[in-house]
């Protein structure tokens, strides 16, 4: 089993994505051990002195004017993972990712917590403790408090965790797994709970799936796009060199290797058409947004993991400062910038499921089916993959800007991060949907080609997609169909045969 090493600082994409995907361990640096002691030291030190530290010796947010005894500061951590522990909803199918980028970011060095709480986040995950964390309760603001207060619960015996696949109390999951109940000491509750951490994992799972759903997107594209007769001119790489965005390049660039050797395309070279529709001429600039769009979140992620994001910090020379790095505008941001390119995505797609479905637009059989009017065929794949898009478009309305002043207007602007990042699943979700019901239909219009073969990339996605969804001859349980199409193995497929798309 792969581990990753966490220091604060090199936490990579690709370990986000073995997270997500794929059965990991972790650990913690020597050298982010030595840095975490080194700044509890100057706590200790600091409040031995009498030093007043926001949230160490005083209350939180509007009640930062009053102190704590000395006596009762463990009490005072206690009580706030008690008091912030209000989450409603769902619980996060991904807490281990919260948890290890969590672990990270106190691996930084500036929180002034102990080594021990950053291992006891690591022994948890290792030993493949979850967390039930509701998703439902953020504002995105002064950290994902309510979440990040669940976790803290369920370190101390309190709220629900699972288990070995059972939910039950997490005083009784930590007895079976060994693990006795976690003592907060002094600002190490406030430390955990200031964070990103929710709204972070969250985007990035939404990330990992997003990279394989532009890679999905592109071969339904072109399969759409051989069904269609539609030219690979507009493919052409001197029409992206003198616009050379990232995305558009590297659409265009897997395109050309999708339909390679293609004797559709070579059947209709002096056809008298002069131009495609957009859905089609357009797929590398349209595609090749998102794309771009969806590496400026990647950007913005991959800093944010990264980084030290509780509150106050804690420097060398004994600075203890009160900022504002738990404020979740950057995530934010991004995640509605990624719900709005994956919406595109799903608009376009069901732009040509539209043209492959409609006997008018498409030289096919009227929905894809050879006895129309006794079957209705693919009729109800463009209504259903139109309703997904529909969603995607109220998702798509941003979150980062509906900010609600909250904490007795102490924190008067909000970040709603959680809200765009939730959204932003969604939009993933239902996009994913739209491009599964084109691949359906684009395979059926290339049945009706045959016997000419599409381009190399083309064909094997054909192939893939046949493996798992027999040629519609009559009506049948559409939905059924649907399922049985496992997207990820179409795209396991087509890379094999034409090589990792970009």
């Amino acid at each position: 089993m792969r581990t990753i090493t966490l220091d604060g600082r090199s936490l990579s994409f690709d370990d986000i994505r073995a997270i997500v995907d794929s059965p990991v361990q972790l650990a913690l640096s020597p050298e982010a051990k030595r840095r975490i002691r080194k700044s509890r030291e100057i706590i200790d030190k600091a409040l031995k002195a009498g030093r007043v530290m926001y949230g160490v010796n005083t209350g939180f947010g509007k009640l930062s004017d009053t102190r704590i005894e000395p006596e009762r500061i463990e009490e005072l951590q206690r009580n706030l993972l008690l008091s912030h522990a209000a989450g409603q909803g769902a619980a996060h199918p991904h807490p281990r990712l919260l948890m290890a980028l969590r672990a990270n970011s106190l691996a930084y060095g500036n929180s002034g917590v102990t080594v021990g709480l950053v291992e006891r986040l690591i022994e948890l995950f290792n030993r493949g403790f979850e967390p039930v964390i509701p998703e439902v309760g953020s504002v995105g603001a002064s950290g994902d408090l309510a979440p990040l207060a669940e976790l803290g619960c369920v370190m101390i015996g309190e709220g629900e965790a699972v288990w070995r696949g059972r939910r039950m109390k997490s005083r009784d999951a930590l007895k079976k797994a060994r693990i006795g109940p976690y003592r907060f000491h002094a600002k190490e509750a406030l430390s955990l709970i200031n964070g990103t951490q929710l709204m972070s994992s969250i985007l990035g799972e939404v990330l990992v799936g997003a990279e394989r759903l532009l890679k999905l997107a592109d071969i339904a594209g072109a399969m759409s796009l051989e069904a269609l007769k539609g030219s690979v001119k507009p493919f052409d790489p001197r029409v992206h060199e003198i616009r050379p965005h990232p995305g558009q390049v590297a659409v265009a660039e897997n395109f050309r290797a999708l339909v390679i050797d293609s004797e559709v395309m070579d059947s209709h070279r002096s056809c008298k058409k002069v131009q495609d529709a957009y859905c089609l001429r357009c797929i590398p600039q349209v595609h090749g947004a998102a794309r771009d769009a969806v590496s400026f979140a990647r950007g913005v992620f991959e800093r944010e993991i990264n980084a030290v994001t509780d509150n106050p910090l804690v420097f060398d020379g004994g600075d203890v400062i009160s900022g504002g790095n738990f404020h979740g505008q950057p995530v934010a941001q991004a995640a509605d910038f990624v719900a709005t390119a994956l919406t595109t995505i799903a608009n376009i797609a069901e732009r040509r499921i539209d043209r492959l479905t409609n006997p008018d637009l498409s030289e096919l059989p009227p929905f894809l089916i050879k006895e129309s009017g006794l079957n209705s065929g693919f009729m109800m794949v463009q209504v259903a993959a139109a309703a997904l898009a529909a969603e995607c478009r109220v998702d798509a309305t941003p979150a980062s800007v509906q900010s609600i002043p909250t904490g007795a207007s102490k924190e008067d602007h909000v970040s709603m991060g959680p809200i765009a990042a939730r959204k932003a699943r969604r939009v993933l979700e239902n996009a994913t949907s739209v491009i599964k019901l084109e691949l359906l239909c684009a395979a059926q219009g290339l049945d009706f080609l045959e016997p000419l073969k599409p381009g190399v990339g083309v064909d094997e996605g054909h192939r893939a997609a046949r493996k798992m969804v027999p040629h519609l001859k009559r009506d049948h349980y559409l939905r059924g169909m649907v399922a049985r199409l496992d997207e990820r193995a179409v795209l396991t497929a087509v890379e094999k045969r034409v090589g990792t798309l970009r």
